[in-house]
């Protein structure tokens, strides 16, 4: 009885070591892979396929107010802005994968037809505040009308986009990506918590104690060094996005 019950504290001392262990976020999807590319469908269909916690994606409103999916505000080597360009001219571009430029629309619906990624989805910051919070509106429109909002997370550099997306989803989780912030400012903002990039964390480490000292989660990008997987491994993150998933994902199955 002895030796079962040493058994029992082993494995959940193991479970709880599991389940301490940071989640993997696609970067932009699993795109640094054959035959994918940055934000597009094949990208989601990839890092689902490798079995990730998340993946992210990038959302702009167009000149004409459409949704596309795209990160670069000028898409390389033409000269198409995504906020000042119509849905029309922006989705005529070519992906290095062949693949065309995406709609949320169009992507929501492949992401509604797979259930076991979480999709974190990141608004553009725009030039006008009052086009954020149109943005904002559309996209929970769309999350809506695709049964998505639970599945969802919501990420932003502007704070306005932030607090818009508070207010027509206060149950969802929304994280500030900026990285000005410290946490007690994030927890008197009601945001879930801080998403900030390498540099700012190795600045501050003591930022990711002191927000779940406060309850908040904390997610880290974009984590593409083995050093770095480490560090941040050890540091207790919630979170690591990563252009790499499936190194980090053998990275923690070595913990």
């Amino acid at each position: 009885m002895k030796k079962l019950s040493l058994l029992f504290i082993l494995l959940a001392i193991g479970a709880g070591s599991t389940l301490a262990q940071p989640k993997v976020i696609a970067h932009r999807g699993y795109w640094e892979t054959p035959g994918s590319a940055q934000n597009s469908l094949t990208a989601f269909i990839k890092a689902d396929s490798i079995g990730v916690f998340g993946s992210e994606i990038d959302v702009w409103l167009t000149a004409d107010d459409r949704l596309i999916v795209n990160h670069d505000r000028v898409f390389k080597g033409t000269d198409i802005d995504m906020e000042r360009s119509t849905q029309r001219e922006i989705c005529n571009i070519v992906l290095p994968n062949g693949e065309n430029i995406p709609t949320l629309d169009a992507y929501l619906r492949l992401v509604a037809s797979k259930p076991n990624t979480r999709l974190i989805l990141e608004m553009k910051s725009l030039s006008d505040l009052n086009r954020e919070d149109l943005a904002a509106e559309k996209i929970v429109k769309s999350l809506r009308k695709y049964g998505l909002v639970e599945r969802t997370d919501i990420i932003a550099f502007s704070l306005n986009a932030c607090l818009a997306f508070k207010k027509l989803l206060p149950d969802s989780k929304i994280y500030y990506l900026d990285g000005d912030l410290a946490p007690k400012k994030i927890k008197k903002l009601g945001l879930a918590g801080i998403d900030y990039s390498v540099k700012v964390l190795r600045k501050h480490p003591e930022w990711v104690e002191q927000a779940h000292k406060l309850g908040l989660e904390v997610n880290v990008w974009t984590v593409d060094e083995e050093e770095d997987m480490r560090y941040f491994i050890d540091l207790g993150v919630d979170y690591i996005t990563t252009n790499f998933p499936e190194q980090l994902q053998q990275l923690l199955g070595q913990k």
